[in-house]
């Protein structure tokens, strides 16, 4: 475990953990508030990301702005990390040796910000961070506390942006997710 924010960026710098470094652009650690309340956990950067080494700056982060910005959510007041740190071959999901390897990162993320909420953005997140056995379509839209962490599943951006009856549960969510970190 790191105990400080510079131990870990500097224990990622030269990762080489996985096949995603091969391909690599950008380590795409994560941004925003590190004190934040709500922190945002998605699969794995895409080649916007890649190519600027900054999580959700691509459509699909351009969708969840505009999210934020509807519900009253300042991105700069929450923390915004993925799965895996590099971009997977044609944006597929990481495979679970890949998602192995960067879990002690995100575990060193999470430890580091002690978010109250974190929202996990589609079924790569929940199901690596919850279990297997959740189900994103199942879940979406409950809260699991497990220590003393709520989290909150819903559907990734990307899917919103192909399935436009998506949109309405994901804003729905994010919203209940600020009423709930209004209240402490």
């Amino acid at each position: 475990m790191y105990t400080t924010w510079n131990e870990l960026e500097d224990s990622i710098k030269n990762c080489e953990k996985c096949k995603l470094c091969e391909g690599r652009k950008n380590i795409v650690f994560g941004v925003g508030n590190k004190n934040a309340k709500i922190m945002f956990i998605g699969e794995g950067p895409g080649a916007d990301e890649d190519e600027q080494g900054e999580p959700f700056v691509g459509k699909a982060g351009q969708l969840m702005n505009k999210a934020f910005e509807y519900i009253g959510i300042d991105r700069k007041e929450v923390y915004i990390a993925n799965i895996v740190k590099c971009r997977p071959p044609n944006n597929r999901n990481p495979e679970e040796d890949e998602a192995a390897a960067c879990l002690d990162y995100l575990r060193n993320q999470v430890i580091l910000v002690k978010p109250k909420i974190i929202v996990l953005l589609g079924s790569v997140a929940l199901q690596n961070i919850l279990g297997t056995e959740y189900k994103i379509t199942a879940s979406r839209g409950k809260c699991f506390v497990k220590k003393d962490i709520k989290y909150f599943p819903t559907w990734h951006p990307s899917a919103v942006l192909r399935d436009e009856n998506k949109k309405v549960d994901f804003i729905r969510d994010l919203l209940v997710v600020y009423m709930e970190s209004l209240k402490n």
